[in-house]
């Protein structure tokens, strides 16, 4: 067996539980499926597998997961996460005739916590520190809207601190150039498992590639170890998808979300 097949099996059987959705405010079960809500109106759903359903039984299950959504009208936006190496028939059919749109696959990735934890020389006047209180907490989300081009959004930074009151060991991340934010990411250690997750990085288009978001990534990996986390996962885009795997982690699938609102 391949150290990717390994690290891949762990995925599967480690974070593709209830650790996957930490801050979910209620789950219910549909078949495999898991229909979470979190707060600020958002529905997700995952599943561990999908126990070698035909199409006809994935299709009614997209049918049904919508269903339940609409019935409640809190819920603005849901978002289904696939992975790519899922024995799905029929999925990206039923979800397009649905309503559900696809959004940029993205690479999973994961390796040990302690390939990334290199010292990393910033650029003059460019510092590191971690982050909790509520002013510094809005200011990176809104810098990470800005970064992924979204509207800025009170409700991503209402979901960040409500997370940040549960004091289960997140850790949210930032580098700054003069009072400016100019890189963030957040570490989120996953109770039960050797898995800690690096989420959320972002960097100003005119900072980039100066070693900042490695530098970032390096400081979230010394905290994950410190917590007695033994590796490290995240969803990649192809910006740091190259970044961590020149620092040992490895591509073991692929994820695509797909995504509807009201």
């Amino acid at each position: 067996m391949t150290l990717s097949t390994q690290l891949l099996m762990a995925y599967d059987q480690q974070l593709r539980t209830d650790a996957e959705t930490p801050s979910a405010l209620a789950v219910e079960l549909l078949g495999p499926l898991r229909l979470v809500t979190f707060a600020g109106g958002r529905g997700f759903v995952t599943y561990q597998d999908l126990g070698g359903a035909d199409a006809p039984t994935i299709a009614r299950w997209v049918a049904e997961a919508l269903a339940f959504y609409r019935s409640d009208p809190a819920i603005v936006r849901v978002e289904w996460k696939t992975r790519g190496h899922d024995d799905a028939p029929g999925l990206h059919d039923a979800l397009l005739a649905n309503g559900f749109e696809p959004d940029e696959t993205e690479s999973i990735m994961i390796g040990p916590a302690k390939a990334l934890t290199a010292d990393v020389q910033l650029p003059p006047g460019v510092s590191l520190r971690r982050v909790s209180e509520e002013r510094d907490i809005r200011a990176m989300s809104a810098m990470q809207d800005e970064v992924f081009g979204v509207s800025v959004s009170n409700g991503n930074a209402d979901a960040i601190l409500a997370r940040a009151a549960r004091d289960d060991g997140m850790e949210l991340w930032v580098a700054e150039h003069e009072g400016s934010m100019v890189s963030a990411g957040r570490l989120e250690p996953v109770p039960g498992t050797e898995f800690a997750g690096i989420w959320g990085g972002a960097t100003r288009a005119e900072w980039r590639g100066q070693g900042i978001y490695r530098a970032v990534t390096a400081a979230r990996a010394r905290a994950a170890l410190a917590r007695g986390k033994t590796l490290i996962h995240s969803d990649s885009t192809e910006y740091s998808r190259p970044i961590l795997e020149r620092y040992g982690l490895l591509r073991v699938s692929t994820t695509t979300p797909y995504r509807w609102r009201r």
